[in-house]
């Protein structure tokens, strides 16, 4: 939930800002010594069950600029649709520092009950006061009955959820902010 902010103005310190690699991602800014390795960087072991795909994508501002900056996290069930004990799920992306691109190596999620296979993504980065929610669906995928895409209001948007298949196993799944092909953020 949103919470308001008509009684205490916002600050700078409220915003994501560099903060956010120092705290999740210390290993990736340098900061070595609180972690072996920063905490998950992979949402599954190597030897979980499914389809290996590698997603690739870019946070763009309402200029066309890519964010060098961000962080992505994901959350997503296993190839069975199912969250289960030795597969997390969770990963933890912080994009390139240089070209701005994140990069995630997972399983192919599972359909969970009536929705089409998705995984979930948090975006958070200077400038953005509160995390972006949003989903990543698949290019190729029956899409045509998921209780949160049928409910749209905008069907017209629904091509801003769902990654493009680049090549086999490969797919691109690029967030706009703002602007022409802005991606739908959730609530929640």
């Amino acid at each position: 939930m949103v919470q308001p902010l008509d009684y205490l103005p916002e600050t700078p310190s409220q915003t994501a800002g560099p903060y956010v690699h120092i705290g999740c991602t210390p290993n990736f800014v340098g900061i070595h010594g609180i972690y072996a390795e920063d905490l998950a960087l992979k949402p599954f072991p190597a030897e979980a069950p499914g389809e290996r795909i590698t997603v690739t994508g870019s946070v763009i501002d309402g200029t066309g600029t890519v964010l060098r900056d961000v962080l992505v996290e994901t959350w997503q069930p296993g190839a069975d649709g199912r969250f289960g004990p030795g597969a997390q799920g969770f990963c933890r992306m912080p994009s390139s520092l240089e070209t701005g691109e994140w990069v995630l190596e997972t399983v192919k999620p599972g359909a969970v009950g009536p929705n089409a296979p998705y995984i979930a993504l948090w975006i958070v980065a200077r400038g953005i006061n509160i995390g972006l929610q949003t989903r990543m669906y698949f290019e190729g995928d029956d899409l045509s009955s998921d209780p949160l895409l049928t409910r749209l209001e905008h069907q017209n948007r629904i091509p801003t959820l769902v990654a493009k298949k680049t090549g086999d196993g490969t797919y691109r799944f690029d967030i706009r902010l703002q602007g022409e092909g802005e991606t739908i953020f959730l609530d929640m």
